[in-house]
Order: C-alpha cells, then sequence, then structure tokens
C-alpha cells in the first residue's frame, strides 16, 4: 500500500485515524486501547468509526460483547501497523532530545516490592525529577506488562515475562513454613513437607487465580509441590503472616519478611532443611532500542536504592 500527498484518501489528521485503528485492530477491544492511548472508550470509538466513514470501508465488527476485524481491517491491519509503530517509536526518539526527563512512566509492582523498592525513592525522585510522573500499580496479579500499557514491573524471578530486560534486585530468597510457639505446643512441629497435610494451614492465592498456590520445597535435587488445607485462604502475604503470629496455623512466608517476628519468639521457623532458595525481585521492562529519558531514570533510581538497601 503506497500513499501520496494527492491521494484523497488521506489528510493531516489520518496518522491519529490509523494509530486509533491499529491500537484497537491489535487489543480487539476498545477499552484497553483507549487506557493505552490515553483516552475514553467512546471517543476512540468515534475516531475509529469517523476513518470507516472517510474511506468507505467497515473495519470493525462490533458487538456489546467483543470486537473483531472484518477482511478489510485485517488486511489494513497486516499492512500499516509496522509503519505506524515505526513512525510512532521516530517521535519518540525525537523527544529524547529534551533536556530533562519529562512524561508518565507506568509502573506495575507486586506489594511486597513496591514497600522495599519504589515506596523508599519516591522523595528523592521527586526532587530529581520534578517532570515525571510515575503512575504505580500495587497488584500481586501478574499481568503482561506489555499488553496492559506498564513501561515497567517488578517481578519475582519464577513469574518473568519471555523477551524482559530483568535487572535483580536482590539475592535469591526463600519461603518457609512458620508458626506461632503457641500452635505447635498444640500440634507439634512436621519434620517432613509431607507432614504439612495434618496440619492448619494459612494458604495464599494469586490475585485471578482460581486456586491456591501449592507450597513448593526442595528434595534430592528436585522441586516438591505440596497441596496444604486450612481454615484460611488469603490473598495478602501480611494478612497470613500476622495469622500465624495469632496462632491460626502455619503459613508460608518469604523468610525476611517473617525474620523479626521469628528473632523476638512470635514465630518459629520450620522444614528449613527444604527450603530452597530462588530468585528474588527483578525490575522487568521490555527490550527497546531507544529509551526515554523517564524510564531510564526511573530504573537507574531503582537500581540505586536497592543496591543501597542490600
Amino acid at each position: 500500500m503506497s500513499f501520496t500527498l494527492a491521494d484523497p484518501m488521506l489528510s493531516g489528521g489520518d496518522f491519529a485515524h490509523l494509530r486509533a485503528f491499529v491500537a484497537v485492530g491489535q487489543a480487539l477491544s476498545f477499552t484497553r486501547a483507549a487506557e493505552a492511548l490515553g483516552v475514553t472508550p467512546s471517543a476512540l470509538s468515534q475516531v475509529v468509526r469517523t476513518f470507516e466513514d472517510r474511506i468507505g470501508v467497515r473495519l470493525l465488527n462490533r458487538t456489546t460483547r467483543s470486537v473483531s476485524l472484518t477482511e478489510a481491517g485485517e488486511n489494513l491491519l497486516r499492512r500499516v501497523a509496522p509503519a505506524v509503530a515505526e513512525l510512532s517509536q521516530a517521535v519518540g526518539q525525537a523527544r529524547l532530545y529534551q533536556e530533562r526527563p519529562s512524561g508518565t512512566v507506568r509502573v506495575h509492582t507486586f506489594r511486597s516490592a513496591a514497600e522495599l523498592y519504589i515506596q523508599p525513592i519516591l522523595p528523592a525522585f521527586r526532587r530529581a525529577y520534578p517532570s515525571v510522573v510515575l503512575d504505580v500499580t500495587v497488584d500481586d496479579e501478574v499481568v503482561d506488562t506489555v499488553a496492559a500499557g506498564y513501561d515497567a514491573a517488578i517481578r519475582l524471578g519464577e513469574v518473568i515475562e519471555r523477551d524482559m530486560v530483568a535487572v535483580p534486585l536482590e539475592p535469591p530468597v526463600r519461603q518457609i513454613p512458620v508458626a506461632a510457639p503457641s500452635y505447635i505446643a498444640e500440634r507439634g512441629t512436621p519434620v517432613h513437607p509431607r507432614d504439612l497435610l495434618g496440619h492448619d494451614c494459612i494458604r495464599w492465592r494469586w490475585p485471578g487465580r482460581a486456586q491456591p498456590y501449592r507450597w513448593e520445597f526442595y528434595e534430592d535435587g528436585a522441586w516438591l509441590e505440596v497441596e496444604v488445607a486450612g481454615p484460611l485462604i488469603v490473598n495478602s502475604k501480611d494478612m497470613a503472616l500476622q495469622a500465624a503470629i495469632d496462632g491460626v496455623g502455619v503459613a508460608f512466608s518469604v523468610e525476611r519478611t517473617a525474620r523479626q517476628a521469628i528473632a523476638d519468639g512470635r514465630l518459629v521457623a520450620m522444614l528449613e532443611a527444604w527450603c530452597e532458595p530462588f530468585p528474588g525481585h527483578h525490575l522487568c521492562f521490555p527490550q527497546q532500542r531507544q529509551m526515554s529519558p523517564g524510564l531510564r531514570a526511573f530504573i537507574d533510581t531503582v537500581r540505586e536504592g536497592a543496591s543501597a538497601a542490600c
């Protein structure tokens, strides 16, 4: 497909129309595309409809529940998406010549990572980069960083997406079963991970998943999963740890988080011989030829803060 200035189908605003169409065509959702573009779904729908009216071809099939491409839409998307991406990148690279970082940096982070690596840097980051807006989503759900429109994410090593640059922020960590002395006095101490099947365990569920997390141990060179049971399921690890301190049952906690309660006798660690370290928090971001100054400033600040904390 080639266009010329004399082409009656093109006008000065058609890049915006094409960009809107490509966003919807790739997401197959006006809501997700509108969020990525920073507009409302209704405004985005009107832009795409105006474009369809101008060229006289329907590009999208719309229902109340779904969006799909027509044959003409599939053909147009296949041919113009690379050009729109290239133009957008060219404009983005031109903006890199700004003297100071600016704009919005969208970040998705697990709750524990937010407390460790983002909350402490906020005052210094604000002073150093007053023109950068940090848009931080604190959530334990594992989302597709790029598809959801985030610039960066902080993830545990076991759930890092493919094709992402992953910078470790801490040494490997491990999870350990912990319980209050009063619980152990009543129920006894497990001597093997499978013994937990006979205990009241406080289970944790990843947000967005139906089943609780299976506790993972290491035995004879291989990981062992134990599907524990118990009276409480939560999606907050802080709540699980507090419930263990209160004697509700056995929690499976990151050792760093439980360290103080173990040190002062409120909790007892168990089965440590089966608790193997695994990759801890990583700062993740998509591979890209040119990075915005704002994102680079955020990455550098988080890495410096993590190094100071270790």
